[in-house]
């Protein structure tokens, strides 16, 4: 797998780098996950969003967004983080956490980092800095906590 690494603001996404971000999205966690919510949410496309992308040749294999902190009370936030299935356990998680760090701290130095991870994951995250900050939650019947690296 050779992977190519495209961080875009999201007024620079092409229609098919969009398709295959929405489609990834529904794939994995409407249909995946069985979680029916609102995927677009109506933040892919606010302020100074970016999407981070990973592409093995022509096809999507991971993806993130970083939610401009000036639209989220002062934290850049990181959501929809996302491995495609045929891409899980190849250690791209880990690249693709390494490269959102870069990309929030290219685009906003110095500001905090607030996520909200899946509760199995804190480890996984803490190991990037992120501490807990707040209680546990059920987020489409998945127990979700806010996780922040200051």
């Amino acid at each position: 797998m050779t992977i190519d690494w495209v961080c875009k603001h999201h007024s620079d996404l092409g229609k098919e780098q969009l398709y295959a971000i929405l489609q990834l999205r529904a794939q994995v966690f409407v249909v995946e996950q069985k979680c029916a919510y609102q995927d677009v949410d109506g933040q892919d496309l606010e302020g100074d969003t970016c999407h981070l992308m990973a592409w093995d040749e022509d096809r999507l294999v991971a993806y993130l967004r970083l939610l401009d902190p000036q639209t989220q009370g002062g934290d850049v936030v990181i959501g929809r983080v996302i491995i495609a299935p045929q891409a899980r356990g190849t250690g791209l998680g880990h690249a693709l956490m390494e490269q959102a760090l870069k990309q929030a701290e290219k685009h906003w130095p110095e500001v905090p980092i607030y996520l909200s991870a899946q509760a199995h994951l804190q480890g996984y995250y803490g190991r990037y800095g992120f501490v807990v900050a707040g209680e546990e939650f059920l987020e489409d019947d998945i127990p979700h906590i806010g996780m922040r690296r200051p």
